[in-house]
């Protein structure tokens, strides 16, 4: 993991702060969201994929591209959660008290 981090930080950057502009930018979310049952099998996909990266189920340069997969999404994520939160923060802070 060292390696990945050592050789991709560029790129592992590169989620995050896009990911960090997505939550920044997406606050307001107007469209249907998932149902419970998409929801349940996209947990499910996410388990069975850190699982069988854990496991080293998958061998080779595939795997290798699992890991970074996996980890580049994390980032991703961790930078959505960051970007909308503080957004969210911004956008309280600065309208008026009533």
């Amino acid at each position: 993991m060292t390696a990945l981090a050592t050789f991709f930080w560029g790129w592992l950057l590169g989620a995050f702060l896009l990911g960090f502009c997505m939550g920044w930018i997406a606050v307001v979310h107007r469209a249907r969201g998932v149902s419970k049952l998409q929801m349940r099998l996209l947990s499910l996909l996410a388990i069975a994929l850190v699982a069988a990266s854990a496991a080293h189920v998958v061998p080779g340069r595939f795997g290798y591209w699992l890991d970074l997969f996996l980890v580049m999404f994390a980032l991703y994520l961790v930078g959505c959660a960051i970007g909308s939160w503080l957004r969210d923060w911004v956008v309280t802070r600065s309208q008026p008290v009533r």
